[in-house]
């Protein structure tokens, strides 16, 4: 079969041999392969996050002077089912999986190990246990939205954001125009997004933001006044000091009233919730700094060295940090479901299709954010951008 491989930072296709699956395991004819930022960061970082995961007790990520076939965004229809299978799913069905894989060396991620050959090919390995039909007829160039979705579904879950909260999302690329479909599907009414291309705040605006913001001329935060947000420590310490006030004018004694509103949840502080998409060294202190007090800040972007932030200032702030990563099964089936049935429109992040000739060329103008948000394979297409 063909496929693209990545070594040493360089993309080529290359004949390789036809996946056999093993026990429990399927093939599927690929129809769809989105190029993700992970793909884009492996190619020229993979031995630093391959350092990282073996850390945390993963050692099978992708190394650069290792063969990889990156494609972990795919859908295909079944081409042959392994030993061990049930079958209930026929030949020819279109599916999605979540893309890990066994392999006679352990679990591994598809398209991220050199154990698992992913998607940038004309056929797949997947686990039967992580596939999920396609429904409704859904058509592949959606369907293959399935995880890079579910990795905004899984953003927003853990936020806990609620529908009188106020969302800012910082960078516009795919993962925060994830989260910012899933924010509009949620019935977030206030949504505003951060960047500094044109383009990619239309995106933006296209999936569901409410408001739009350059950075190199406007905060994101000033958007927010009108919400009442505590922005000084000065003026908390003020507010407090008014409250207190207020609570020893009252007949009951205050700390009976205090108690009592905590208790109903009426002492929360008012504060956005902030989705950092960006990935790159200094934005997360840069949000810290910038963003109200009591923040809660959703790190979704994948910064591949080392950065800093004071904690002094998190500290003082009472800043919330949250990291997250991935999707679990339900979130993934959530996803594919509310796409097929039209929850999701999902359709502005596709900005390109090439076939496996123009995987190269689709990777160099990724790197320009004003051309391209998502651009997805069809292995079956001559197309180059």
């Amino acid at each position: 079969m063909k496929a693209v491989v990545c070594q040493d930072a360089k993309l080529d296709v290359i004949d390789l041999p036809e996946p056999e699956p093993g026990q429990g395991q399927l093939v599927l004819e690929v129809t769809r392969c989105g190029i993700c930022g992970s793909d884009l960061h492996a190619r020229h970082h993979a031995d630093a996050q391959a350092d990282v995961l073996a850390e945390a007790g993963y050692d099978g990520f992708a190394r650069s002077h290792e063969a990889v076939v990156f494609g972990h965004e795919f859908c295909g229809n079944i081409v042959e089912h392994g030993p061990g299978t049930s079958k209930k799913i026929k030949t020819g069905t279109p599916v999605v999986a979540l893309p890990l894989v066994r392999r006679p060396n352990g679990m591994h991620a598809i398209g991220l190990s050199a154990s698992a050959p992913g998607a940038y090919a004309e056929r797949v390995l997947i686990e039967e246990a992580f596939m999920i039909p396609v429904p409704n007829g859904l058509a592949p160039e959606i369907a293959v939205l399935s995880e890079p979705m579910a990795i905004g579904h899984h953003a927003v879950n853990r936020s806990e954001i609620t529908r009188k909260d106020a969302a800012v999302v910082i960078g516009c690329g795919p993962v925060g125009l994830a989260i910012i479909c899933l924010l509009k599907t949620k019935g977030i009414e206030t949504i505003v997004a951060s960047d500094f291309s044109p383009a990619r705040r239309a995106l933006a605006t296209a999936c569901g933001a409410t408001m739009v913001v350059d950075p190199a001329t406007a905060s994101p935060y000033e958007a927010l006044a009108a919400r009442g947000y505590t922005t000084s420590i000065a003026d908390h310490a003020a507010g407090g000091l008014k409250a207190m006030k207020g609570l020893r004018s009252l007949p009951l004694p205050w700390h009976l009233t205090l108690g009592a509103l905590k208790a109903l949840g009426a002492t929360a502080p008012k504060r956005p919730i902030v989705f950092e998409c960006v990935g790159v060294p200094g934005i997360i202190d840069r949000i810290i700094t910038d963003a109200p007090l009591h923040s809660r800040v959703v790190v979704a972007g994948v910064c591949m060295t080392p950065d800093q932030f004071r904690p002094v200032m998190a500290t003082n702030k009472e800043i919330d940090l949250r990291f997250v990563m991935g999707y679990d099964p339900l979130e993934f089936r959530d996803t594919l479901r509310m796409l097929a049935d039209g929850k999701i429109d999902a359709s502005p992040l596709v900005t390109g299709t090439v076939g496996l000739d123009g995987v190269a060329g689709a990777f160099d103008a990724l790197a320009a954010p004003d051309k391209h948000a998502k651009i997805v394979i069809d292995p079956r297409s001559a197309a180059v951008l």
